[in-house]
Parts: C-alpha cells; sequence; structure tokens
C-alpha cells in the first residue's frame, strides 16, 4: 500500500514519523489494571487471537506485538488532530474498534477511536461533538461501550448482525443501527450506506468524523461475510468523504479490519480515488491546506512497524 501511494500521491518530503502512543496517552481511555494485564502474555494472546503467544516472554511480546499497535494507536491520535486542523485524515492502520478502556478482544488491544476523541474533546478547542460512522463488517462493540452514556458521540454502526462479537449490551450505544445478512452485495450496501450516513449527519451535526473504513467487506473476507467488490469499497469511502466534505465537517478516516492479501491495493486504490475526486489533499481544503496521509504499517509478521505522517 505505502509504494502504491509513495508512487502517485506522496512524497518523501512529506514523510514524518509517528509517536508510539505511550502510557500517558493510554491512561486517557484506558484503566491502569487493564494495561498492566497486557504485561501477561497468556491475556495478549486471548486478546489477539495468536495462540502461539502464550509462550513468549512478555518482552518479545510487547515489542514485537503491542509497540506496533501503540504506534497505530499514536497514528490514530496524530490523525484527529490532523483532521481538525486540515479538514481530513487517514490513518492507514487502526481502527481497534473491539477495545474498550478495561477489555480487549478481536485482535483489538487498545481503543484507539475512543482515544482520538478523547483528546480532541479534552484538548482541541470547538470539538464538543462526534459521530463515529462504523462500516466494518463486524459491530464496533468496543467504542460502543466507551461512549454508552455520553450524549456528546453519535454512533453509527453498519454490519453482519451474524458474526463476532453480537454484544448486545454495546448495541444500545448505537444511535443508528444498520444490520445486514450475509452474502450483502454492492448495490444494496451502497444504497443503505449513503442513506444512512446522510441522515445521521442530519440528525446531529458533529465537530468530527470518525470513519472506521474496515475492508473486511470485501468478497471473500474469511471473517466479515458480506461480498462487496473492490469497486464498492472505492464508492463506499467516496460517499462518505463526499457526505463529510458537503457539510465542511472535519473527517478521520481509519482502515480497521480487512483479512484478504488484495486489501492493501483496495485501499490505495480507494486513497488516490479520494485524491482524484478532490476530497483529499490541499484542494479539498478551504485556503492552504496540506495532505494529512497517516502511514501506520507493520512490514510483515515481527515487525516493529512503523507510523508516518504527510504534513
Amino acid at each position: 500500500t505505502f509504494s502504491q501511494l509513495k508512487e502517485k500521491f506522496i512524497t518523501d518530503g512529506n514523510l514524518v514519523e509517528a509517536r508510539e502512543a505511550t502510557e500517558e496517552d493510554l491512561l486517557v481511555a484506558h484503566t491502569k489494571r487493564y494495561l498492566n494485564r497486557l504485561k501477561w502474555s497468556p491475556v495478549v494472546a486471548t486478546i489477539t487471537e495468536i495462540p502461539p503467544l502464550v509462550f513468549l516472554p512478555n518482552f518479545l511480546v510487547q515489542r514485537k506485538v503491542l509497540k506496533p499497535l501503540r504506534t497505530q494507536t499514536g497514528g490514530t491520535i496524530m490523525a484527529g488532530k490532523l483532521a481538525v486542523e486540515r479538514g481530513w485524515a487517514i490513518n492507514v492502520g487502526g481502527g481497534f474498534h473491539h477495545c474498550s478502556g478495561d477489555r480487549g478482544g478481536g485482535f483489538c488491544a487498545y481503543a484507539d477511536i475512543t482515544l482520538a476523541i478523547k483528546f480532541l474533546f479534552e484538548r482541541v478547542d470547538g470539538i464538543s461533538r462526534a459521530t463515529i460512522i462504523d462500516l466494518d463488517a463486524h459491530q464496533g462493540n468496543g467504542h460502543e461501550r466507551d461512549f454508552l452514556d455520553d450524549q456528546r458521540v453519535f454512533i453509527m454502526d453498519m454490519y453482519n448482525c451474524h458474526i463476532y462479537p453480537r454484544d448486545g449490551y454495546a448495541k444500545k450505544a448505537i444511535k443508528r443501527k444498520v444490520e445486514l445478512d450475509w452474502g450483502t452485495e454492492d448495490s444494496e450496501y451502497l444504497q443503505k450506506v449513503e442513506l444512512h450516513c446522510e441522515g445521521a449527519l442530519n440528525e446531529v451535526r458533529p465537530d468530527i468524523i470518525i470513519y472506521n473504513a474496515g475492508t473486511d467487506i470485501l468478497d471473500g473476507d474469511p471473517l466479515g461475510g458480506l461480498s462487496i467488490s473492490p469497486h464498492g469499497i472505492v464508492k463506499r469511502d467516496e460517499l462518505v468523504f463526499r457526505a463529510a466534505r458537503r457539510r465542511g465537517i472535519p473527517i478521520l478516516m481509519v482502515t480497521s479490519g480487512g483479512y484478504q492479501k488484495k486489501t492493501a491495493r483496495i485501499i490505495a486504490d480507494s486513497i488516490l480515488n479520494l485524491h482524484h475526486q478532490g476530497l483529499i489533499g490541499p484542494e479539498a481544503m478551504e485556503g492552504e491546506g496540506s495532505s494529512s496521509l497517516v502511514m501506520s504499517l507493520m512490514s510483515g509478521p515481527g515487525s516493529a512497524g512503523s507510523a508516518f505522517t504527510t504534513i
């Protein structure tokens, strides 16, 4: 994904390495007890669903697994501020929507969406309402549990209702719930995306949109159970960005789940399409602007990972 984007969209002069989220950062959303539990390899093995981690000493688990996830989390926090400053930001990474402040699960060890919103509420003037548009194939039960009683956060969640996590308690936080059936295809899916994104943003006008853009909706994904084409994913992202740009609302996109090799190419194609449509990049801004693309890519299994921001 990085090489494809770099070739057509970003340059070396725009790249700045993103900062790994510190424990102090993480405590904005997480309990100390939860962070301490991550110092036990069996706990991390359960959360990330990687059983062999049980046998690794925790210093290796920290370095090889949790540090890359903290870097992606730091990328989401950074992208939130960039979105407010420049109108849009994309973290190619993050979107750990099954993790809440006191529990992880479903590959998600840190609650980056919750953290980004809380950082903006606490540290950026003029940000007092947020809308989460979660279009990953799975219900986003982590941020839903975190914001269950917080009227400042409007959650729209569109997901396959037959798969993990089926969290009935968390569903109470969803203000606009769209449950999909097995094998939903492009035509029905895109119609619902447009209808409900427009409806959600007409119902409550937020100061920031957090868009969880999982690509596990792709036909053939082993976990998502939906049947959306690569073109459908590109069009979905365009619809969400158009809804945000039309209203002048800053948007932060995270890429979340996607479990096929071709996913990276589709994410790159979608970002390039957003640029081609004038929905991201300097031409999308009012006045002077810069790119705000945060790269939080792990180069392979066991990689320490890296995150980059174009500014």
